[in-house]
C-alpha cells in the first residue's frame, strides 16, 4: 500500500507521476462534476475556483475513507472567453468545439489539492495560454479520424503529446499545467511530506 493516493481516473495523471517515480495508489473519486459546476456558475464563482473546489471535493471524498494516507485531487477546466468548457461526449461535440477554439486564444486551469485526515493539506491552481492555429476543416476531419474518442478525455479534446501539439501556434505556460498535472509544485509538496526523497 502506498502513502499516496491518486482520486483520479486519469491516465495522464497516472503517467506523468510513474514516470516522475512516484509510488501511488489510484481511487478515483466520483462526484457529481456537472452539478457542481452548475451550482458554483449559478453562483458567479470565477473559473479557476471551479477547478480547484472540484480538486478539493474529490481528494476530500477519499481522504474521509482514508484518513491516515496523503490523496491528490485534481481537475482542469477550459475557459473560452469568460465561458466555462467542459469534457465532449462525442466526436461531432468535439468537432463543434474545435471549430469555436480554431483561431483563438483559451485558458486551461489546473488545480491540485492534497488532503489528509479528511482536510485540504496544501493546493495549487495553475493557467496556462493556448493559441490554436486556424487549421484547415480537412485537417480536422484527419485529427478526429486518427484520435478517435481517445480525444473526448480531455477537456480542450486535443492530447497535447501526441498529435493534438498540431493543433497550435503559441503557447505560454507550464506545459505540466496543459496535461493537468502541474508536477513541480507537486513534486516539491511531495517532498515536504516525505512521499519521495529530498
Amino acid at each position: 500500500m502506498s502513502d499516496l493516493i491518486l482520486a483520479s481516473a486519469s491516465a495522464v495523471r497516472a503517467r506523468l507521476l510513474k514516470d516522475a517515480g512516484v509510488h501511488f495508489d489510484v481511487r478515483p473519486a466520483y462526484v457529481d462534476e456537472e452539478t457542481i459546476k452548475e451550482s458554483l456558475l449559478a453562483a458567479h464563482a470565477p473559473l479557476r475556483d471551479i477547478a480547484d473546489t472540484l480538486a478539493e471535493l474529490k481528494a476530500l471524498r477519499v481522504s474521509a475513507s482514508r484518513p491516515e494516507t496523503l490523496v491528490l485531487g485534481a481537475d482542469q477546466i477550459l475557459d473560452f472567453e469568460g465561458e466555462l468548457i467542459s469534457k465532449c461526449e462525442s466526436l461531432d461535440d468535439a468537432r463543434v468545439l474545435l471549430k469555436r477554439l480554431r483561431g483563438k486564444k483559451h485558458t486551461l486551469v489546473s488545480a491540485l489539492v492534497l488532503a489528509r485526515g479528511g482536510a485540504p493539506v496544501w493546493r495549487n491552481v495553475d493557467s496556462a495560454q493556448l493559441w490554436m492555429r486556424d487549421f484547415s476543416d480537412s485537417f480536422l476531419d484527419d485529427y478526429l479520424l486518427t484520435e478517435g474518442e481517445e480525444l473526448l478525455s480531455g477537456v480542450g479534446c486535443y492530447r497535447l503529446e501526441e498529435l493534438g501539439i498540431q493543433l497550435f501556434e503559441r503557447i505560454e505556460g507550464d506545459y505540466f499545467t496543459v496535461l493537468g498535472l502541474p508536477l513541480l509544485p507537486l513534486l516539491t509538496a511531495l517532498r515536504q511530506y516525505e512521499i519521495i526523497g529530498p
